[in-house]
């Protein structure tokens, strides 16, 4: 079966089980076709995301409703994203033109603040609010690619009948998140055309341009509070390629030894005995008992209390990027891994528990790129570690003949070769 025929019968399918699942439905009767015996079953984020939707969204609604326009203007301009995706625009359009594509991008709520794509692509978009001012979150549209990456954190793809709305059963959509260097997504870059240009590329396009719009980002967004799952009020710890930590919009101006402490005690929530704690710290070097014991009350002060007193462990929950590293790669994420992963633990510190721990994560992600088929993992990681020939090699291996992207792979390989 042809390529194009392939399409036609997954929408087929996909039809299918949105006229059997979504309620009250009319669908014509050529969409409705029974699926070939093995076709594939809906995706189980998509049957979620239908039965979540569902309780705010009419599939029969026409298009996405408006966010208020006297406020967008100024929320976009005021948006981290806003020079990091103006400087690559004319990238952005070229790409969006060319393939026959409408990018768009969103703020963290889902709502567009701006597209760009050729004539006819733009006024298909327009039709459904697919444009500045269409709020794209779950509650608002329901399911689809901008969405789901909203909610997962991951690059997402909705394909046809994947959407709840009937009206964008015509569409398919490449979405990734934009996140500052601590985690917290901005928003979300998206690529969509009609179902029949659907193209397993596009994905792996979407990734690189986000990933240049955040290698853009303004560097102080790293300041602020923003890992997954920190609460308001949280002490968030930023440890992988610099130190940070703040306590909400409050940064905590910790001196090295003290975020090495807090570190530690973030990667080992059962704690530390005081001499296990210590050698971790200091190794050999002689360092009276004074000396230690400070550090560990100036720590607890900065914290207001949050340190256990006998055996040194942290008493309160702290948000750490080290820590969402090792959970994903617990749960198989390497696409979570590899985009939190922003270089070496503390790279500064000396410390012997560091060392120990700085080498446990970089091996750790390294391994789960290379056991992997995604070339964007090894891209990513590869920027990271310009030396690593091996993950060049990796990435040259899987990414596809023809993927411009095979240059840089190259260019890396070479450098690293020479070194």
């Amino acid at each position: 079966m042809s390529e194009h025929g392939d399409l036609r019968q997954r929408r087929a399918v996909l039809e299918h089980e949105w006229s059997l699942r979504v309620p009250q439905s009319r669908v014509p009767q050529f969409m409705a076709a029974r699926p070939a015996a093995g076709g594939p079953a809906l995706r189980p984020e998509v049957a979620e995301s239908w039965r979540r939707s569902l309780a705010t969204v009419d599939p029969a609604r026409s298009s996405a409703p408006a966010a208020e326009d006297a406020g967008l203007a100024p929320r976009w301009t005021g948006s981290p994203l806003y020079r990091p995706v103006m400087a690559l625009a004319d990238e952005l359009r070229d790409v969006a033109e060319n393939a026959g594509f409408v990018a768009a991008v969103t703020d963290e709520t889902g709502t567009i603040m701006w597209t760009c794509g050729g004539p006819v692509m733009r006024r298909r978009a327009e039709r459904v609010n697919f444009a500045p001012g269409g709020r794209w979150g779950e509650p608002a549209m329901g399911t689809n690619a901008l969405s789901l990456a909203l909610l997962t954190g991951r690059p997402s793809t909705v394909f046809s009948a994947e959407h709840l709305v009937a009206a964008l059963h015509g569409w398919v959509c490449y979405c990734a998140p934009l996140r500052s260097r601590n985690g917290r997504v901005l928003g979300v870059l998206d690529l969509s055309t009609t179902w029949d240009r659907s193209h397993p590329l596009a994905m792996s396009t979407v990734r690189s341009l986000a990933s240049a719009i955040e290698a853009r980002l303004d560097p102080a967004l790293d300041r602020l509070p923003g890992l997954p799952g920190a609460a308001a009020g949280q002490v968030r710890l930023t440890c992988l390629g610099g130190q940070d930590a703040a306590r909400g919009d409050v940064p905590l101006r910790l001196p090295p030894r003290q975020l090495e402490i807090l570190t530690l005690l973030a990667l080992e929530p059962d704690g530390f005995t005081p001499e296990r704690l210590r050698d971790a710290l200091y190794g050999d070097r002689p360092v009276s008992a004074s000396t230690f014991k400070a550090e560990i009350s100036h720590l607890r002060r900065a914290l207001g209390g949050g340190v256990a007193n006998r055996r040194y462990a942290l008493t309160e929950p702290v948000a750490c990027d080290a820590v969402e590293v090792l959970r994903a790669l617990g749960r198989g994420d390497t696409e979570t891994a590899v985009s939190r992963y922003r270089g070496p633990l503390l790279p500064r510190s000396e410390a012997p528990g560091v060392v120990e721990w700085r080498e446990h994560i970089e091996v750790a992600v390294r391994e789960a790129v290379l056991a992997g088929a995604d070339p964007e993992h090894a891209l990513r990681y590869g920027e990271r570690s310009p030396y690593d020939a091996e993950v060049h090699e990796h990435a040259l291996r899987t990414l596809p003949p023809g993927d411009v992207r095979r240059g840089i792979a190259l260019s890396r390989l070479n450098q690293a070769l020479r070194s």
